[in-house]
Formats: C-alpha cells, sequence, structure tokens
C-alpha cells in the first residue's frame, strides 16, 4: 500500500522530502495495473494520557478505539506514572502505535508556555521523558516508536534551530530509530531529515491555518474549529487533495502523513469517530505513519 503524499510550500523546495520513504508515484506492488485507482492511507492521532492525579482530561479509553496513534503525556506538561501505565496498556491492547509527547517542563501551564532554557538541559529533559515512557511501554510489552512535541515546545522549534537541534540530539542519543511528528516546512524536521531520522508531517483537524501554513494562535477567535461537520470536510480535502482553506479564505497547500484530533478539545471523541468514518466512505484507510 502507498500512503497519499502532498508536498506543502516547503517541500517543494526539495529540502524535506525524504522521496525513497513517501514512495511518490504509481503502485509499489510489481505488476500492478497502472490503471488501478492507488490506494490511500492516512494516520490519524490524538493527545493522550494528559490527567494528572484526581484530575482528569479526556476520555482517552473511547479514543484508542479510534485512532491509529496516540501522542501519551510525560509527565512534564501532563500525565503522572499511574496515567501513563494506563495509558500505554490501552494503547498496546487497542494495536495502538506509541509516540512520546514530550514537553518543556511547564505543568502549570500545560506546556503551552515558552521555557528558555539551555540546549543541553532540553536534551536532557526530552531524554528523560522518552526514557520514562519507553519503560512503562516495556511493563506491558510494548514500545515507543515516535516522538512528537507538545505545545510551546512543537511551536518553539519549528523556528528555533537552538531548541530544534536539542530535541534531535535528545531523539538521536536514546533511539535514532524513533521518528519524529511535526509540521511539514518545520526547522526541526528540517534538521531530523539531516540527521538520518525519519520524519513524518502532520496536519490538524480542528485548528485553523494562517496563510503562510502555520496555525492560528490559540489566543484569536477561530483558532480551534469544533463544528463536525466543517472538520470532516476539511480532513477530507487535506487527505485527498492536499489543501485546506486558511482563515483567510485562501488555499494553503498540506502534506499530511498524519493527522491530529486533540483529545482536549470538546467532543473529541465523536470529532475522530466521524473524521474516521468519511474518510473510510471515501476510501481512505486509517493506519499509523510507522512501518509505511
Amino acid at each position: 500500500m502507498s500512503s497519499l503524499t502532498v508536498l506543502s510550500d516547503h517541500d517543494a523546495q526539495g529540502d524535506l522530502i525524504n522521496d525513497a520513504r513517501v514512495g511518490v508515484g504509481g503502485p509499489s506492488v510489481a505488476g500492478t495495473n497502472r490503471t488501478e485507482r492507488r490506494s490511500v492511507s492516512v494516520d490519524l492521532n490524538s493527545d493522550m494520557g494528559e490527567s494528572y492525579g484526581r484530575w482528569v482530561l479526556g476520555d482517552d479509553r473511547a479514543l484508542l478505539n479510534t485512532v491509529s496513534s496516540a501522542n501519551i503525556a510525560c509527565g512534564f506538561h501532563a500525565g503522572d506514572p499511574t496515567v501513563m501505565l494506563r495509558t500505554v496498556a490501552g494503547a498496546a491492547q487497542n494495536g495502538v502505535c506509541i509516540g512520546a509527547h514530550v514537553a518543556y517542563h511547564d505543568l502549570a501551564g500545560f506546556g503551552r508556555r515558552f521555557v528558555d532554557e539551555q540546549p543541553d538541559e532540553l536534551t536532557a529533559d526530552i531524554i528523560y521523558q522518552i526514557g520514562a515512557l519507553q519503560g512503562m511501554a516495556c511493563a506491558v510489552g510494548a514500545k515507543v516508536s515516535y516522538v512528537k512535541p507538545h505545545g510551546a515546545l512543537y511551536n518553539r522549534i519549528a523556528t528555533d534551530e537552538r531548541h530544534a537541534r536539542a530535541v534531535v540530539d535528545a531523539i538521536k542519543a536514546i533511539d535514532g530509530r524513533l521518528g519524529l511528528l511535526t509540521l511539514p516546512g518545520s526547522v526541526v524536521g528540517d534538521i531530523a531529515q539531516r540527521e538520518g531520522l525519519r520524519v513524518y508531517r502532520e496536519a490538524f483537524a480542528d485548528r485553523a491555518y494562517l496563510p503562510d501554513g502555520h496555525l492560528v494562535p490559540r489566543t484569536r477567535p477561530g483558532a480551534v474549529i469544533t463544528d463536525v461537520d466543517a472538520v470532516t470536510d476539511r480532513v477530507l480535502r487535506m487527505v485527498t487533495e492536499g489543501r485546506v482553506q486558511a482563515i483567510d479564505g485562501s488555499t494553503v497547500t498540506v502534506h499530511a502523513d498524519s493527522v491530529c484530533v486533540h483529545g482536549d478539545s470538546q467532543g473529541a471523541v465523536a470529532m475522530a469517530a466521524a473524521i474516521k468514518a468519511r474518510l473510510q466512505s471515501q476510501g481512505v484507510s486509517v493506519a499509523s505513519f510507522i512501518g509505511r
């Protein structure tokens, strides 16, 4: 099966695409008739394990019945050991791919505040978080397959080379086989690819886009989209056409190995199920990007 590859404006510059991995072009099965319709597959991911003690956030158990990848908090922005272990076990039981959702050390701010730490300190923080989740996964016979930074860290390393390199150094130090899930055109994706890591590009189901392809800041009106029909229409267009309408009405080109539904969004479970049903009704399968 070959996955759909959609080129972003940054990808078109030729510096962020690994053609050997994404398999652009015709069928990957030898002898297949070229006139046959190419199968399309996309990953559906969600942030999980973000409860803490008696404070509960999201319905991870229900989401694990729908998504193909789970970004599990590692204790620095949310989550605690009990929540981490429970979420990892649930993912393993449902055959869901496990990713480390690493962050700045900011529990009070839910990882949405920038932390101006030295690169070596950030590298140590990321190694610590990945290692903690790997230990939990090992305890239930599962494994961590990729890393997805969270919140302020995710946004910062899209443009900040110092912190981006610190994250890449951490991933390489602990396990260079881990994939990295990030925004198309990000600085961290560029560095990671040059360092030989597997880089996967992410689109967002329930977030509005700016004309330059970045996400509308959560502080602005319209940043989060809650209408299920609107979201499913947007995701289908992202996956099948490689385009999405920006907040100003213009069209943005996107590349989507994976589509994120935020687990803490209102109606996240229903939205994820609706997205999956809509994709499957149009012949698009939902499967993890790992192993394609």
